[in-house]
């Protein structure tokens, strides 16, 4: 089989399997290469920037355009995993070898390369705290290539967390306080998705996750039943409800729904009595995964009531968004804990938003960009978040960073100084808190799932002139002398 050349590479084959190069089984890019992890015209831009001697210092903002369907609102999360790959970015001899074996670049910028440490500073919006559309989440300062090479990565990183943050706060909004586990790791894209995903959504008040590499790795309560596979290997549901007891006699949950429903919760009710006989322990809950949620979850819980097991929780997952949850909460449907995967673990109805990292100083001089629908503002800048009399949020104000702006809370922080972090990470229970707080600011109507209203975000006087003045020296300069 003939390896395909990749498309816009200027590659062959031979440079392909180039000394260093891991071939098409690789596995994901290890940390000490994450360098490579950019895309190819931030590298030509840099070795061009290299040869033009373009060493100052440059401000890159990273904001988010437009909201996705019925959004009003975006959860910063994400920020951690830029902080530490910007103070580990190397390029190591192993990137080198590869970078020299496309033929693209010049030996005295790949030297450069080898030794290039991220030397800036990052102010951001704090994982956990809420943001609107054209606020910069993140802002970063250093020289012109060390800012330009990482904006690949921190878009990724930054882009997905945010969205799966914003997504799994809808659920938590829809559920009105009942529990959430996430589910999605089985069908999110790829390994790291599903980790992100686990974390994202504990921040914005999931209460536990299946996946146990992220419970273990995040510090997060792990949750989980059983599969209709061990019911349907036994020979009977009621012998594999019995061996799943005996095994779990504190935490078990019994899937009722491989078979019929209603018949699995009679047998679910048989060996929770048998439980209570024993005293061995107690049925935990009974979990629907297929149906009319509404109506099968009032059927279940007379079932259960009429047998006196009130204390036998519901669980419902399969097919579950925002807004099922919704529906099933205001029908009154007697569910207790949700378990939601896919359609959260996806973001499905707005898998994308329109996030960029734009330049918006260099060298002292403010930047701006005009393209049609794509207008950047330009400079270093601070959002200010005002309340109102009830400590609600009641607007935002993009300003300059060095504006001062009375009754105004400073949402963007500094993070790292001259390639240093400052202070200790936060902890995961840390930013979970602060989403609390800060989701508990946003007036309920701005939280509605479907047609929001617009936040208030305004631009200060200061910027707007600032933007003003630039464009028009921008448009004086960038005009053509030919007839």
């Amino acid at each position: 089989m003939t390896t395909p050349k990749p498309p816009f590479s200027g590659l062959n084959a031979s440079r392909l399997n180039a000394p260093g190069a891991s071939g098409l089984n690789a596995p994901e890019l290890p940390k000490e290469d994450l360098g490579l992890f950019t895309d190819l015209y931030e590298l030509t831009m840099s070795q061009a920037f290299f040869r033009q001697g373009m060493s100052a210092t440059a401000t890159f903002s990273l904001f988010t355009r437009t909201y996705p369907l019925n959004r009003a609102y975006f959860v910063s999360a994400g920020l951690e995993d830029v902080l530490d790959y910007l103070s580990n970015l190397n390029f190591s001899g192993r990137a080198i070898d590869y970078l020299r074996a496309t033929g693209i670049f010049s030996d005295d910028f790949l030297e450069y390369l080898r030794g290039l440490r991220f030397t800036g500073s990052v102010r951001a919006i704090p994982e956990g705290r809420l943001y609107f559309t054209d606020e910069p989440a993140v802002e970063v300062t250093a020289p012109l290539i060390e800012a330009q090479l990482v904006e690949t990565f921190i878009i990724n990183q930054v882009n997905l967390q945010s969205m799966l943050a914003t997504k799994a706060t809808r659920c938590v909004w829809a559920a009105q306080g009942r529990g959430i586990a996430d589910f999605a790791s089985r069908r999110t894209q790829g390994t790291d998705a599903a980790l992100k995903m686990a974390r994202a959504s504990y921040i914005a008040g999931f209460t536990s996750t299946s996946n146990v590499l992220a419970a273990s790795l995040y510090g997060m309560p792990p949750s989980g039943t059983m599969a209709h596979s061990f019911i349907s290997s036994f020979p009977s549901e009621l012998d594999a409800f019995r061996a799943y007891a005996a095994s779990f006699p504190d935490r078990t949950t019994l899937l009722v729904d491989t078979y019929d429903t209603i018949t699995g919760t009679r047998n679910a009710v048989q060996v929770a009595k048998e439980m209570e006989v024993a005293n061995n322990g107690r049925l935990v809950a009974v979990r629907l995964d297929s149906g009319n949620f509404d109506e099968l979850s009032r059927q279940v819980r007379k079932i259960l009531d009429d047998s006196g097991l009130g204390y036998v929780k519901i669980v419902v997952s399969g097919g579950l968004d925002e807004y099922a949850l919704e529906a099933l909460v205001k029908a009154g449907a007697p569910i207790d804990l949700f378990g939601v995967g896919t359609k959260a673990g996806v973001s499905a109805d707005a898998p994308w938003s329109d996030m960029a990292y734009k330049l918006v100083n260099f060298n002292g001089r403010p930047v701006i960009k005009l393209s049609t629908g794509k207008v950047s503002l330009p400079g270093p800048k601070q959002v200010y978040r005002t309340k109102d009399a009830n400590g609600k949020f009641a607007k935002d104000i993009i300003a300059m960073e060095n504006e001062n702006l009375p009754g105004g809370l400073p949402v963007l922080e500094e993070f790292m100084k001259d390639g240093q972090r400052i202070g200790p990470a936060a902890t995961i229970e840390e930013i979970r808190t602060r989403f609390e707080e800060e989701f508990a600011a946003l007036d309920d109507r701005f939280k509605a799932l479907n047609n929001p209203p617009r936040y208030p975000v305004s631009v200060s006087s200061r910027l707007e002139r600032l933007s003003s003045e630039v464009q028009e020296e921008v448009m004086g300069i960038n005009v053509s002398d030919s007839d």
